[in-house]
């Protein structure tokens, strides 16, 4: 089916940038906005755009049948919902397709055969992907159990959701039932899902993902994969492609992993499917599989040339996979660093407001993924990424150089951000040599405690 007007169910840098994709193939679109994002970046690029309710989240953004609604109001074909929100609501998906309105992303099924984490392991175990040690709990003794076999520490994890959220790291089993009381409660709030399990916690691992695309049908190709280890509290805040440091073996493996996991779903469209790479015995483990576009997937596209949002179109329009795996040749080296609106002297305590002056980087291999510009208001009521700098070169220490330039370039005034975080972590002798683990920012912090300015507001 052909798909002539997108409405797109986001906000920020992401609605933007779909929006920008959308410009390019001559497709119209329309964007859902809450009252806060009414005269935004994303408002002024769009053809049209519909206001589907106030500010807070739990009133405009997700809420699936005002989503619906919106396009069906607007005629339009289809519905991207980016990603955060109600991208992996499999309730979205199902609605799209009781109402005939294209949904640009998996299937409602296959949402919930990944977004159940419980269920995601065992899908893994079926397509011969090895999961980290652990299992399902349904009682503090039935933890207790487990825990005991798998030795501490571990990690007690929501099964409805990720992002840190309903994640707590236990190192002593006397501490297991408090731990477990405190993932429930979080998951409860952010997921309506109370359901915890287990994983043995990895020491010194790796975060490295690899994203495909599959047609629905069985057929799935990868992209290569992206390095996501420089996190804060399971956030990540920069990323690289390739993962610096692995072996040819343990990479093809990876990849051959994630089309497997993939295949094994007849998946449709963009994912993301995330490994534990244990840097101690060079072995990996399934974490989870993301059934939308990934904030990082820039990387992916400054290496291999594909735009990510096209093909998800295409897809969704019933074109299927316009690619083979021969046609991806990655190229150099992609980083990426998430600007956001934060305080990293103060705990990175979000700094909402209105921007003043901003001067983005630009120049060769550098592009930014934005929706900030000059009198731009930062909301309290999202997330604060403001902005994605993008660098890409021929080699890993060009990428780095080149990425390190234009963060200093970068200003912004109004509000405190993690410019010279970011400045922090590419000058890290560690980061610089390659390869860090999850724990790399936390030792980062140790070694030197970050004075980041603050800019006033105004």
């Amino acid at each position: 089916m052909e798909i002539r007007r997108i409405l797109v169910a986001n906000r920020g840098e992401i609605a933007a940038r779909i929006i920008r994709t959308c410009r390019e193939l001559g497709i119209e679109t329309v964007l859902a906005a809450s009252e806060a994002d009414c005269d935004s970046v994303p408002a002024r690029l769009a053809d049209r755009t519909v206001c589907i309710g106030p500010s807070r989240a739990s009133e405009s953004y997700l809420r699936v049948e005002t989503i619906v609604q919106a396009a069906l109001g607007v005629r339009a074909d289809a519905i991207h919902p980016g990603y955060g929100f109600l991208s992996e609501r499999a309730a979205l998906a199902r609605l799209c397709e009781e109402q005939r309105v294209i949904f640009i992303g998996p299937t409602a099924a296959q949402i919930e055969s990944v977004g159940d984490k419980l269920r995601a392991r065992s899908e893994a175990q079926a397509a011969s992907v090895a999961v980290v040690p652990g299992g399902a709990v349904e009682s503090v003794e039935a933890a207790q159990s487990l825990a005991r076999q798998i030795g501490t520490p571990i990690l007690v994890k929501a099964v409805g959701g990720g992002g840190g959220r309903g994640m707590k790291l236990v190192d002593r089993l006397d501490d297991l039932p408090h731990a477990m009381e405190l993932a429930a409660s979080e998951a409860s709030a952010a997921f309506g899902d109370a359901r915890v399990y287990l994983e043995s916690f990895v020491t010194r691992g790796r975060h490295v993902e690899v994203q495909v695309l599959g047609d629905g049908q069985g057929g799935v190709i990868h992209l290569g994969e992206r390095d996501c280890s420089v996190q804060r509290r399971y956030q990540k805040l920069l990323e690289e492609s390739p993962a610096p440091g692995l072996s040819d073996e343990i990479r093809r493996q990876l990849h051959e992993a994630a089309v497997r996991f993939a295949k094994r779903l007849a998946y449709r469209g963009a994912g993301t499917v995330e490994f534990l790479v244990d840097t101690t015995r060079d072995r990996f483990y399934f974490l989870e599989m993301n059934a939308r576009i990934q904030v990082e997937h820039p990387v992916t596209e400054a290496i291999t040339g594909v735009d990510l949002v096209a093909e998800q179109i295409a897809i969704a329009s019933g074109t299927g996979l316009r690619l083979t795996q021969s046609d991806i040749r990655p190229q150099g080296c992609a980083m990426e660093c998430r600007v956001n609106a934060e305080d990293p002297s103060r705990d990175f305590l979000p700094s909402p407001g209105v921007v003043g002056d901003v001067s983005w980087p630009s120049g060769p291999g550098i592009r930014v993924d934005t929706h900030i510009a000059a009198g731009s208001r930062v909301p309290p009521f999202y997330d604060s990424l403001m902005a994605k700098v993008i660098a890409h070169a021929a080699t890993r220490s060009l990428t780095l150089e080149r990425l390190r330039r234009a963060i200093a370039d970068a200003r912004v005034a109004g509000v405190a951000t993690n410019l010279a975080f970011h400045i922090a972590v590419l000058n890290d002798p560690e980061f610089q040599a390659g390869g860090v683990d999850t724990g790399f920012l936390a030792r980062l912090l140790e070694r030197s405690p970050l004075k980041t300015e603050t800019v006033a507001r105004g």
